[in-house]
């Protein structure tokens, strides 16, 4: 079964802070755990919320608003969808994300739709 892990209220160092080094090794650490379980489908760092763009159709009008439409005060920083044996192994990963030490990793099954083709470009 497929899992979103979306990574909220993580602060991220920048290349030049005297961090970085040591949390880039941790979460290539945490990738490579997945990815040696097998689990690992992707993942990436989304840049921040003043970056984000919101599409909505309304009466077949399309309104495009800047910035995230949600009201929250948790901000998304990033992701992983993983493939795992069950919901604990899911949850068991998502504890060793190391991102989980400062914020927060929602765990999320995704569903599977059958009669909705998602096959990327290319792979078809």
């Amino acid at each position: 079964m497929r899992y979103l892990l979306m990574i909220y209220n993580c602060g991220r160092p920048a290349p030049e802070d005297p961090g970085f080094a040591d949390a880039l090794t941790r979460v290539n650490a945490f990738a490579d755990e997945c990815r040696r379980r097998g689990a690992l489908v992707g993942g990436d760092a989304l840049h921040g919320d003043n970056t984000a763009t919101t599409v909505s159709v309304r009466d077949g009008r399309t309104l495009i608003t800047d910035g995230p439409f949600v009201e929250t005060h948790e901000h998304l920083g990033g992701y992983y969808i993983l493939d795992c044996r069950n919901l604990d192994e899911a949850l068991e990963l998502a504890a060793l994300c190391p991102m989980a030490e400062q914020g927060a990793i929602e765990v999320r099954p995704i569903e599977s739709m059958p009669a909705v083709d998602n096959t990327p470009a290319g792979n078809a």
